[in-house]
């Protein structure tokens, strides 16, 4: 049985045809390029599935050391700890010192929002 393969393209215009009106309300709201690299980068940063567990582990538990991190990551503390300087240099999680321990924890409640709308968006 052949397949017709309409059915499995994306539906696009059958004109070629601009709305003028609607090109300018949207580019009157466009974001900044420079924003635009930023949250690429962001996004980007939640495209990795060990960063994801650790983030994951931080919005659930609110301090955690690299080491318990590492355990829930199933990997090493190094591997975590690439991880997690990336996290820091992307401004998504912050470190705070106490004597010998690290402990680290999500940089605001914006980064956990993230995480719950996409755990909610990617279980429907």
């Amino acid at each position: 049985m052949a397949m017709n393969n309409d059915l499995f393209s994306a539906p696009v215009c059958s004109i070629n045809e601009i709305d003028p009106e609607a090109v300018a309300f949207v580019q009157e709201r466009t974001l900044p390029e420079e924003l635009i690299d930023r949250l690429s980068r962001l996004f980007a940063t939640f495209g990795d599935p060990t960063r994801l567990k650790i983030i994951h582990a931080l919005s659930i538990r609110e301090e955690l050391c690299v080491c318990d991190l590492a355990v829930l990551a199933g990997l090493s503390v190094s591997a975590v700890s690439h991880q997690l300087r990336l996290l820091r240099d992307r401004n998504i999680v912050a470190a705070r010192r106490d004597g010998r321990m690290v402990y680290y924890r999500l940089k605001d409640t914006h980064v956990s929002e993230i995480m719950k709308t996409g755990i909610e968006h990617a279980q429907e």
